[in-house]
């Protein structure tokens, strides 16, 4: 994993722990759909949660249960996921990922990441993607 770049002062104490608390959710994430856990997708993101795409002009929107449903048990992928970005405000965080599934897609994640209850939870999910050449 790696970060390339994030937006806070690194005296900030709580913004360090912040920013550990969210490359958390966000490695849920990666790793969940990564490695077949898609009890740690449900870690990462809040239960109402949708995701939202672009795809020949039209806008598209998926449940994100739907989406978490789709991750079987135990069932590994070739996906390879690094964070991108992680900017923070207060509460408020937004996030970038890239996921490369080999000889098929790079996929650009976006997230909008909120503190509530006392943890952050995925709340947004966008993305898109380019295609790869085959190899």
């Amino acid at each position: 994993m790696r970060i390339l770049k994030t937006n806070f002062n690194n005296s900030d104490t709580n913004k360090k722990d912040d920013l550990e608390q969210i490359t958390e959710v966000l490695l849920n994430y990666i790793e969940g759909t990564a490695n077949g856990q898609p009890e740690r997708l449900r870690k990462a993101f809040n239960p109402n949660f949708n995701l939202y795409t672009v795809e020949k002009d039209t806008l598209w929107i998926r449940s994100g249960e739907k989406y978490i449903s789709n991750i079987k048990v135990g069932e590994k992928s070739n996906r390879k996921g690094s964070i991108i970005s992680i900017d923070i405000e207060k509460d408020a965080a937004i996030a970038k990922a890239e996921i490369i599934v080999p000889n098929w897609r790079v996929f650009t994640d976006y997230f909008l990441i909120l503190k509530y209850e006392g943890t952050w939870k995925i709340v947004h999910k966008s993305y898109t993607w380019r295609e790869l050449l085959k190899a």
